[in-house]
């Protein structure tokens, strides 16, 4: 592997150079003649293995088109974007580790009792146990924490009565003022004798301050980046991020879901405004899952061990209803998908999905509209406004024939709506970190919690229902009416759906 890492690395070099040749030197003619053939050679030899790896035909095509009419940052997209490892390869190590932990833990799992699930409940859940590697646990408990105010408050306050360890893990990371005051809890603890590691993504976390990371490291919190930048490039993981945000105190407690750590988190961005979003509290058994998901990731930065480890790994049970799944997804999978997928169909009576990214893939777009056409209803709450064009026209060019199946689309008014919550017949849910586009599906490492028939559900649902009276709902007539440039920036974004 590492020996095609650096062929490829090579290869881009090469072509630079005879790009090069051909264009800014003043060589002889038959040398530009034989400089142009061995570039159309190696694009030659690259079509050929992106054909062999049987990819949708649309995929491949766009890839070739890239690759022939954009000479030189066409290939080097292609490289840098994972194009060339998307099976798994380049992070098979960790998935065939995350696997064996994984398949471990569920065979220590009791055997579920689906004599009180429902049709549809068993139904899922049975898919679950096939198609992940996690166990489904029992005597769990989960507490939905509507938006930052909440969440923080009860996040901070759990940091505060660590007695063992925290272990903390995040895409965005920001030394701001909120920042500074889990930083400074932290180091609290750690001069109370606790122990704390914490990993951050260093993409999203690209501002936090070396001065920061410093003084955390000083002190002896225990801290890492996940898939660094200065390396990120030669070994081609650049555009594979770490999207999840987990939080694990003492084994007992764990936190989950859309925030990071940064002020617009809590509404305090005056740009962005408003931040509506989801987060859990969770105890009991489903903790030591969500704690594997960690261990499994610091050891893939740090090297450190820590997942056969009882201290850390020993399950805590709670008094809960219903059952909890913690399903971890990322490029060597690529699941996060067929889970929404799954869920959707198992549908009766209703769905309802809110998520600040809506890029839906083919399967989950046919789905949908095969629900809607079956009378079941189905309500999609996306942002009026988003954080980026190309997400802002991608997520409204998919509207269109959602609508003509019978969807009801509203998009949320009072600031960004940033929560990732799907809810099926009112007793099945998904809170967690994935969006519903191509990036959770393909690139991101991605954790969500599923709940059966928990009453954390119906908080859920209750919230749903608070947020649609911040929404305008999409007329179908309305939206038909958007002018032709408006169609017209839909349709541009779309074509970048597939890194969106």
């Amino acid at each position: 592997m590492m020996k095609k890492r650096r062929m490829e690395f090579v290869f881009v070099i090469i072509m630079i150079t005879l790009v090069y040749l051909v264009f800014f030197t003043n060589v002889s003619f038959l040398s530009k003649v034989i400089s142009l053939a061995i570039y159309m050679g190696m694009i030659l030899i690259t079509v050929f293995s992106l054909m062999l790896e049987n990819r949708t035909a649309q995929n491949t095509l766009l890839w070739i088109y890239i690759l022939v009419f954009l000479p030189v940052l066409g290939y080097i997209v292609y490289v840098y974007s994972g194009q060339l490892f998307l099976k798994g390869h380049l992070f098979k190590s960790k998935r065939i580790m995350d696997r064996e932990v994984f398949e471990t833990m569920s065979r220590k799992t009791g055997k579920i009792n689906f004599s009180k699930l429902n049709y549809h409940q068993h139904h899922f859940t049975h898919y679950l146990d096939r198609a992940t590697f996690t166990p489904t646990n029992t005597n769990s408990k989960t507490k939905i924490l509507k938006n930052g105010e909440e969440t923080f408050r009860e996040m901070k306050s759990a940091l505060k009565k660590a007695n063992d360890f925290i272990h903390m893990e995040y895409y965005i990371f920001r030394d701001d003022r909120l920042g500074r005051e889990i930083i400074d809890i932290l180091i609290d603890k750690v001069q109370e004798g606790i122990e704390v590691r914490m990993m951050y993504d260093a993409m999203g976390s690209i501002t936090l301050s070396n001065g920061t990371i410093k003084r955390m490291k000083e002190v002896g919190i225990r801290v890492h980046p996940f898939l660094p930048l200065k390396s990120g490039l030669y070994n081609q993981k650049f555009n594979f991020r770490n999207h999840r945000k987990i939080v694990v105190i003492d084994g007992k407690t764990g936190f989950v879901g859309g925030l990071n750590i940064g002020v617009e988190y809590l509404g305090e961005d005056e740009e962005i405004g408003f931040w509506c979003d989801t987060h859990v509290l969770l105890e009991g058994e489903a903790v030591q899952t969500l704690h594997a998901v960690f261990l499994l990731d610091w050891r893939y930065v740090s090297g450190e061990m820590l997942v056969m480890d009882e201290r850390y790994m020993k399950p805590i049970p709670a008094d809960g209803d219903g059952l909890v799944h913690v399903a971890a997804t990322g490029p060597e999978t690529e699941r996060m998908s067929d889970h929404y997928y799954a869920m959707i169909s198992c549908a009766t009576k209703s769905i309802w999905i809110a998520s600040p990214y809506f890029v839906p893939n083919q399967a989950i777009r046919t789905a949908l509209r095969i629900a809607a056409k079956k009378g079941i209803q189905i309500r999609i709450m996306v942002p009026d406004t988003n954080d980026g064009f190309l997400t802002q026209y991608a997520t409204r060019s998919y509207l269109p024939e959602l609508l003509r199946a019978g969807a009801e689309i509203y998009a949320y008014q009072k600031g960004f709506l940033h929560k990732k919550v799907m809810i099926v017949d009112g007793d099945l849910a998904t809170i967690g970190t994935a969006n519903m586009d191509m990036r959770s599906f393909r690139l991101n490492f991605e954790v969500n919690l599923f709940l059966i028939g928990t009453e954390s559900i119906q908080d859920l649902v209750a919230h749903y229902k608070e947020d649609l009276e911040d929404c305008l709902r999409i007329r179908p007539v309305e939206f038909y009416k958007r002018g032709i440039a408006e169609k017209a920036k839909e349709s541009f974004a779309r074509l970048f759906s597939g890194i969106l």
